[in-house]
């Protein structure tokens, strides 16, 4: 069995080819799914994110995400080099981002980056093959309409897996289940937009010229007030950034009342991953909607 420097080593090779070298490695990040090391090689720095016995693809679907996410705005994005597999570990290899102090011009940026992001539309609700959130699996099968690819790629299938582990009784399931109804009615009709999919705080970074970075995405074409009303789920997120994406792209009256029935998703992942903590929330958003 491979100890960390093998694995980096490994990795290396594989991805930077033979004549590369490691000088050093340093853990900068530790969470509940992934390591993030800084690797500084003979080819340059490089961000390695390891993780242990996931789904094989997962970074590969991550890469797929960053390329799409790079094609669509002038945000930074970072440039990959390689993913795969050494023993149990899952690798992604990727440009590593200096941080700094973030310019004046900081929030507006990424409003407007965000912005054109999503003008960039597709004709179904989806993607092209499925890919996660975090560690979890995320359907992307093709729908016309968003209430229903909402309710059946999104809601249902997290809500399922949450009463597979027992982390809600039956009773909760069907209750979850009578807001569907009112889906068709509360949320407005709009082209599928790219997103980013899981745009918390967290997944955007300061580079080293003070503009922001998104990473970490779980894309598709959705409705584009998920990715906003998921900024807001935990905060962290200036008011210039909102004026700046309304210059470009008004949002639809009372956005603010829908807001709690997108975050649902990301609640609903948050219950799969971290338990019954989250359930409070989840149970507030249904009240409010029966």
């Amino acid at each position: 069995m491979l100890d960390q420097h093998e694995i980096y080593q490994q990795v290396i090779f594989e991805t930077l080819g033979p004549m590369a070298q490691l000088n050093s490695a340093v853990l900068i990040a530790a969470g509940n799914q992934n390591q993030g090391i800084k690797l500084d090689t003979s080819e340059g720095t490089f961000f390695l994110k390891l993780n242990f016995n996931h789904e094989p693809d997962i970074f590969a679907k991550e890469s797929e995400g960053l390329q799409k996410l790079r094609k669509a705005t002038f945000l930074k994005v970072p440039q990959t080099y390689g993913y795969g597999r050494v023993e149990d570990y899952n690798y992604l290899l990727s440009e590593f981002i200096p941080t700094s102090r973030q310019q004046l011009d900081y929030w507006e940026d990424l409003g407007l980056g965000l912005a054109q992001l999503h003008l960039t539309h597709s004709k179904q609700f989806g993607l092209e093959s499925d890919n996660f959130i975090a560690s979890l699996h995320q359907k992307n099968d093709h729908h016309d309409n968003w209430p229903d690819f909402f309710i059946k790629q999104r809601l249902e299938p997290m809500l399922g897996k949450a009463y597979f582990d027992r982390l809600i009784p039956l009773d909760f399931l069907k209750k979850f289940q009578t807001i569907y109804s009112k889906m068709n009615s509360i949320l407005p009709k709009e082209k599928p937009s790219l997103l980013h999919g899981d745009l918390w705080s967290g997944n955007v970074i300061c580079d080293q010229e003070g503009k922001p970075c998104l990473i970490d995405p779980a894309v598709y074409f959705g409705h584009r007030e998920m990715d906003l009303a998921f900024s807001k789920l935990f905060g962290g997120f200036d008011s210039r950034f909102y004026e700046a994406y309304e210059s470009i792209i008004p949002l639809e009256p009372d956005f603010e009342s829908r807001i709690g029935i997108y975050n649902l998703y990301p609640l609903l992942v948050h219950l799969n991953l971290f338990g019954v903590a989250y359930l409070p929330g989840i149970e507030k958003i249904i009240k409010h909607f029966q």
